[in-house]
């Protein structure tokens, strides 16, 4: 396992406390088992829609997942560190959408019920549509650049300033758009 892969040993850790091998956490979560194994060894980047399940699965929230640590207080995120977006986790989404960074601004914040991130995108230029799906809600504000939603069988355009508010449940896609870098701010809920 990787050096830096707290990812990966977050989840090895939370199927070994339930008492699981990685077949089990496959089964529950609807994912094949070499997935589960490749996260765990931090040999593929994650995707959103499979740790959603994966956290389902578990009993946990999205955020304990991604966050490095835990804090009771509030989750303050200074101007500083704002500046620092560009350099956070990366989630893979479908190979076409672009690579996608997450800036979590709840992170440290345990037992919440939504999480808050500003996701950064750069597109990579290859085409393939694949729509996931996942429980819960997702709310996305534009800032900078655009980006496509594919939700069912329509597809919006989300430009600065504007916003879409949608259940998971309906298979999606979030995507660069037209071949621009975008960056927009996102609020993920997921039941538990």
């Amino acid at each position: 396992m990787a050096e830096d892969n707290k990812l990966g040993r977050k989840i090895t850790t939370l199927r070994e406390a339930h008492h699981l091998s990685a077949q089990d956490l496959a089964d529950r979560c609807g994912c094949d088992v070499a997935l589960i194994e490749q996260l765990e060894g931090g040999e593929v980047p994650a995707s959103l829609a499979p740790l959603i399940k994966l956290t389902r699965a578990l009993g946990v929230r999205l955020g304990t997942l991604m966050d490095d640590d835990e804090d009771f207080g509030p989750a303050y995120i200074s101007a500083e560190a704002m500046a620092e977006v560009e350099r956070v986790k990366s989630l893979q989404t479908a190979k076409d959408a672009g690579d996608l960074a997450y800036f979590s601004l709840a992170a440290g914040r345990p037992s919440r019920h939504m999480d808050p991130f500003i996701i950064t995108v750069t597109p990579t230029g290859e085409a393939t549509h694949k729509l996931d799906s996942h429980e819960g809600e997702e709310w996305l504000y534009g800032m900078e650049g655009s980006i496509e939603i594919e939700y069912g069988s329509e597809t919006y355009v989300l430009g600065p300033g504007e916003s879409i508010y949608y259940d998971s449940i309906v298979p999606h896609q979030v995507r660069a758009h037209a071949g621009q870098n975008a960056k927009f701010l996102a609020c993920v809920y997921t039941p538990f």
